[in-house]
């Protein structure tokens, strides 16, 4: 009765055991998945989803639809978002040093034990074990121990190693956002440059009939006599030359799209009608002081955020590497059941402390220690280097549109005296 009891009992273990890796409530029991950053592909509960994928025909997509697009589908924003919950996971793991570990082994045999003719008589005969009438016994053997283990101290190794753990989340969660930063920016930047080769190929278009025009009066004077054969020779290769800058501009606004859907996490080759941009005059240069915006950069890029955190979980690291050497303390303790088909059942139980301590570890420890400070600098140089990063990022931003600015004020001046000298042309 007891046999049947306790194998039920291990048979119902498995479904709690089993859900720890499942869906429901124990699959995150420390609640880490609320610390990793939320991703923009996750549908809300509004009545419109903005991570829908527009299919209706002829619909032109606006700026805000296609941030949308590229936030939710572009598999830079997935991929770093898994990465968040990979990491948020890592804490989980570094938690569960904190409860004990609780094991149950479970064993079922049956044994047969021989015996020879002339012994047979001293064996003991009881037919509920299934003896046998050829000098041998069955044995029937169940045994059960469930075993404990809680780690009490381990001077700041489990401590460290949760700081490793959450810094790292930190850090990926600061990633995280990097990413949509630059996923955001990436499709703004693709969508104006869109626009931007569009209007350079009608340009060049309109340049190209303009130096056609130009060949055929030239050609036209050249058979009156008018100019000489040099002259016709020159306007047919400045025609060559507008069809060739008509051709690459071409090609490179159909790259432009392509790249746009790309960035949109579509195929290159999709086809995107997108509204025309709303076109303003630049703004006028404030007086800001370089220093001033490179200071507010450095104060709120995410990834500069991230590679602090990398460096916080580096020196976590080190204080986990120097503790490893430094004994730890756990409580221990063992139940065990043993039930045989004979009458000799068994139990035990057992408390006590244990002291682990370290003493060659083939210098696995010094090897440790040595990497996990050398790792430190690595990601302290990172950080001075990303810092500088900042600063030049800032700098070139600054003066690229300083000179924009400057471009577009030159070129209005441009276009006023162009269209001056063609009023002038066509009236002479």
């Amino acid at each position: 009765m007891k046999t049947r009891i306790l194998f039920v009992s291990w048979l119902l273990s498995w479904p709690f055991t089993a859900c720890w890796g499942t869906d429901g409530m124990l699959e995150d029991p420390f609640a880490t998945r609320q610390q990793a950053s939320e991703s923009p592909g996750k549908k809300h509960l509004a009545v419109e989803d903005p991570c829908r994928l527009n299919t209706v025909a002829d619909h032109a997509w606006t700026l805000v639809d296609i941030i949308y697009q590229a936030l939710c589908h572009n598999p830079q924003t997935r991929q770093a978002w898994a990465n968040a919950r990979f990491q948020a996971g890592q804490v989980g793991i570094a938690k569960a040093a904190y409860l004990p570990n609780v094991t149950l082994n479970t064993s079922v045999s049956r044994s047969m034990n021989s015996a020879s003719s002339n012994l047979q008589n001293n064996i003991i005969s009881n037919p509920g074990t299934g003896g046998t009438g050829g000098g041998g016994q069955a044995l029937n053997r169940f045994t059960s121990i469930i075993s404990l283990n809680y780690l009490l101290y381990n001077f700041g190794a489990r401590e460290a190693q949760l700081e490793n753990a959450q810094q790292t989340l930190e850090a990926a969660n600061w990633t995280h956002d990097a990413v949509l930063q630059t996923v955001m920016f990436t499709a703004i930047q693709a969508y104006y440059q869109v626009f931007a080769t569009q209007s350079a190929a009608e340009a060049a278009l309109v340049s190209e009939k303009a130096s056609n025009e130009s060949l055929k009066a030239a050609q036209t004077r050249y058979e009156v006599g008018v100019v000489a054969k040099a002259d016709a020779l020159q306007a047919q290769t400045a025609f060559a030359q507008a069809k060739l800058n008509r051709q690459k501009t071409e090609g490179e606004a159909r790259i432009a799209t392509g790249t746009l859907a790309n960035a949109l996490g579509l195929e290159a080759d999709y086809h995107l009608k997108i509204t025309t941009p709303y076109l303003s005059k630049p703004d006028a240069e404030q007086d800001t002081f370089v220093h001033q915006l490179i200071e507010e950069a450095k104060s709120m890029r995410p990834d500069l955020a991230a590679a602090e955190a990398t460096v916080k979980a580096a020196e976590a690291n080190v204080k986990a590497a120097e503790a490893g050497h430094l004994p730890s303390i756990s409580l221990i303790g063992n139940y065990g059941y043993n039930h045989t088909s004979l009458p000799s059942d068994t139990q035990s139980w057992s408390v006590g402390m244990q002291v682990s301590v370290p003493l060659f570890t083939g210098f696995n420890m010094t090897y440790q220690i040595r990497s996990a400070k050398e790792k430190l600098e690595v990601e302290r140089a990172n950080l001075d280097q990303l810092d500088q990063s900042v600063s030049l990022d800032v700098w070139r931003a600054y003066q690229l549109l300083n000179t924009a600015r400057e471009s577009f004020l030159s070129s209005e001046d441009l276009l006023v005296s162009a269209k001056q000298s063609e009023r002038v042309a066509l009236g002479r």
